[in-house]
């Protein structure tokens, strides 16, 4: 049985009702604390996602901080830190119409992905109405946070 801190389940994810509702009771495996997140996930309003997406940096802003989540970040980031700088110079031009067009950060799953290949993404969605893209980012969410969790699972073993 493990029990995970508010503080250690905000690294994972930024919503505060999300670390409420999955802080607490002692999880006997991984599979119950990512299924007790999906949950909790599923009933977040979009205030508290948007509360998630305000930690998350710009795809290509790498994070500098020394702490949890930060390291996460550039890790998970990573296929920008070799990317070309034309690269860059489109993903910081596409971030901006990106939230200049619904209002928040992009937010994609960035493990594995190249920057060409988050680019390519971040173009795609920019034509998605503001519904359907709420659903997406919803989705990159959970992604982000169920690696993030299993993360913090090994960490905390």
């Amino acid at each position: 049985m493990r029990e995970l801190s508010r503080d250690d389940l905000l690294a994972c994810c930024a919503s505060a009702r999300w670390a409420d509702g999955v802080a607490g009771p002692p999880y006997s495996d991984l599979t119950a604390l990512l299924d007790r997140s999906d949950s909790v996930l599923a009933m977040l309003n979009w205030v508290d996602v948007h509360e998630a997406l305000a930690a998350h940096p710009r795809i290509g802003d790498r994070s500098k901080g020394a702490d949890r989540e930060s390291a996460w970040s550039r890790d998970e980031q990573a296929g920008t830190a070799t990317a070309e700088q034309d690269i860059l110079e489109e993903l910081r031009k596409s971030n901006q119409a990106y939230e200049d067009r619904f209002g928040h950060v992009y937010l994609v799953c960035a493990t594995g992905k190249s920057a060409g290949e988050m680019l390519a993404i971040l173009e795609d969605r920019l034509g998605n109405v503001p519904e359907k893209e709420r659903m997406v980012v919803r989705d990159e969410l959970g992604k982000i946070v169920r690696l993030r969790l299993a993360k913090l699972w090994e960490e905390t073993a």
